[in-house]
């Protein structure tokens, strides 16, 4: 049988609609004499398999690690990652920061053995793949920034989610000069937005036009050119070029000014700061043996050291 026969129709075979392939389909092609009718299907099915099994065959390999997700919790897992490996050099680790809601399909769908969130699992993720397990890795909080000109020092849950949701447009209207208020948020499969939706608007749609970027590091550099802009970011992302911004607490008694509370190991270690939140890692099921191995040194002394250097907060002890 000539090899070239064998794979133009398995090619087609596994590319065809299923509701063309039937009798009259293989008959025609039968009749061009190239094989025997009586051999074709068990070949088929057995060129499937072997074309599936070398598909799969990247995920097998026992020192490959795949992990994908949240933006947030990126730095917390190349940090981590790169000291296992440096540790471990036989051992291959990558990772992309593809937001969250992808994390959870890509492991979902078998194409990666861990997944980032910056948020729990939702219902409805849940119940698509109902054996995901989740591995507290740390907590972060998230900062609200201004460019270092705005005059702005502190900001209520309300009035954060008036500027977010258009009531507010200006910020004269907050006690800061007569500008219209730009906008930056995170795109809608950040983790970190839907963290924001929830508690912040209450899950109220978002005013439009809103500027969305894919990165904690888009928003930073876009609110730090931006005189009159606003966005959020993880705490991780704080740097000099931008000006972060108190949260109002009624519940809290800390000394910060106008009684806000600004985002630190500290406020989210004893719960004063409002926009706090746990980083998650997730695996469907047991995870594999090298998973383990690596999630077991992110929640090591060590590894909630790196959490620590990255920026984030440890887990409680």
């Amino acid at each position: 049988m000539d090899t070239k026969y064998i794979v133009w129709i398995t090619f087609h075979y596994m590319n065809m609609p299923k509701n063309k392939f039937d009798n009259s389909y293989i008959d025609k092609r039968l009749k061009t004499g190239l094989m025997n009718k009586n051999i074709l299907l068990p070949f088929l099915l057995s060129s499937t398999l072997l074309i599936s099994m070398c598909a799969c065959c990247i995920y097998s390999e026992t020192n490959k690690l795949i992990i994908t997700g949240s933006n947030t919790v990126l730095p917390i897992a190349q940090a981590c990652a790169d000291y296992f490996m440096d540790k471990n050099p036989d051992v291959d680790i990558q990772i992309s920061g593809t937001g969250s809601s992808v994390g959870f399909v890509s492991i979902g769908e078998g194409n990666a053995h861990i997944a980032l969130s910056s948020r729990e699992a939702k219902k409805k993720e849940i119940e698509k793949y109902p054996s995901l397990t989740k591995y507290p890795v740390a907590y972060d909080g998230i900062a609200i920034i201004l460019h270092p000109s705005n005059k702005i020092n502190s900001l209520t849950i309300e009035q954060l989610r008036g500027i977010y949701n258009g009531t507010i447009r200006n910020w004269k209207v907050l006690g800061g000069e007569d500008r219209t208020i730009i906008v930056y948020s995170r795109d809608s499969a950040s983790g970190t937005r839907e963290f924001f939706k929830g508690y912040v608007m209450k899950n109220e749609s978002f005013l439009q036009p809103l500027y969305e970027k894919n990165s904690h590091s888009a928003i930073r550099q876009a609110v730090s050119q931006t005189p009159a802009a606003i966005g959020y970011v993880g705490l991780g992302y704080l740097d000099k070029s931008i000006k972060v911004v108190s949260i109002i607490n009624k519940y809290s008694n800390s000394t910060y000014p106008e009684d806000g509370v600004l985002p630190s190991r500290e406020t989210i270690r004893n719960g004063s700061y409002p926009l706090s939140r746990g980083l998650y890692f997730y695996t469907m099921g047991n995870a594999s043996a090298l998973a383990k191995e690596y999630i077991e040194f992110v929640l090591s002394d060590i590894g909630q050291e790196i959490v620590e250097k990255e920026g984030f907060v440890k887990l409680f002890r």
